[in-house]
């Protein structure tokens, strides 16, 4: 974890404390260095890895850590890491599917500022934010709002409007988008590739803040949000061109049982026509809860192919969280 602190952004891209109207030193307290162990036979290890090293950010005055929830998916054990170099060992209290936000409960005590969770309904796209990692001054970024728009990730996730901003922070899993008084507006899921006055450059995307306050009170209280899961097909697809094409499908899951295949190339959900990668996960959504039979048209190799997939619900298919 010590191989963390041993870099620096330049100076001209750090914040400053006189370029702002809150306390930033304060500000950059509030995030904490996130180290997972996962088994080496969960679900998720041989696509995630089993030691996951990110960010977390306090949002509560107990130390509640709000995160990204791959980090944390099937941990058995958290360690986070202050600035002041305290380490306390973290409980996975929920990972929300829909969003992507994660949740640790400290099993001690941090001792660290909670930051105030602002809203990106007042954040624009050429507005200036800081991306906030731990490690203080050397690993906060000053970057700008690049986008807002729709994000679809192959692994089933839509966000009707994510957060994209450039420069990238090279360690965004975790990291704190802080808007211009201060305030937290979304947490760091990915690094992508995003065209800019005609210029491709790498940019961050930001799960937005404003999907944490639905669903807040249900992780607290059942470690997941109080609505049906949704059905899952365990079926990676891509958008290659106008197409939504399957890249690979996960072992023992509703879609590798069906006979899905690496190259097929998904066309309808339920009799409808799909048009974007988005479209196709909310036609399978649409269709009903986990468990759902969902029908779906594919094209394999010219040949039209009809079938129906029993989904599942993803978190069945998960390590639970160990209690201590």
């Amino acid at each position: 974890m010590a191989k963390s602190s041993q870099w620096a952004f330049p100076e001209n891209l750090q914040p400053k404390p006189e370029e702002y109207d809150f306390d930033l030193s304060r500000t950059l307290d509030v995030a904490v260095l996130l180290h997972a162990e996962v088994p080496e036979d969960a679900f998720t290890a041989g696509i995630l890895g089993t030691e996951r090293v990110g960010n977390g950010v306090v949002i509560g005055p107990n130390g509640l850590v709000l995160t990204i929830g791959y980090l944390i998916t099937e941990a058995e054990r958290i360690w986070l890491t202050t600035n002041k170099g305290g380490v306390i060992e973290g409980f996975p209290l929920a990972y929300d599917f829909a969003t992507g936000f994660g949740l640790v409960q400290p099993l001690g005590r941090l001792d660290l500022p909670a930051i105030t969770r602002g809203s990106t309904a007042d954040c624009s796209i050429g507005d200036e934010a800081l991306l906030v990692g731990h490690g203080g001054r050397a690993h906060a970024l000053k970057t700008r709002i690049a986008d807002k728009r729709e994000f679809a990730g192959y692994w089933e996730y839509v966000l009707d409007e994510a957060i994209f901003t450039a420069p990238a922070h090279p360690q965004w899993g975790g990291a704190a988008l802080v808007g211009a008084e201060g305030q937290l507006m979304g947490i760091g899921s990915l690094l992508v590739q995003e065209a800019l006055e005609g210029e491709t450059v790498q940019a961050n995307m930001i799960v937005p803040i404003d999907l944490l306050e639905p669903i807040l009170g249900d992780l607290l209280r059942s470690g997941q949000a109080d609505q049906p899961p949704r059905p899952w097909l365990g079926m990676y697809t891509a958008e290659a061109g106008a197409q939504c094409v399957v890249a690979g499908v996960a072992s023992g899951g509703p879609a590798q049982r069906a006979g899905v295949k690496q190259g097929d190339q998904v066309v309808e959900v339920a009799g409808e026509a799909v048009v974007s990668l988005g479209d196709l996960f909310r036609k399978i959504w649409q269709v009903g809860p986990a468990g759902s039979e969902i029908p779906l048209t594919l094209v394999r190799d010219g040949a039209v192919i009809r079938t129906r997939l029993r989904s599942a619900d993803r978190g069945s298919f998960l390590k639970k969280p160990r209690l201590h």
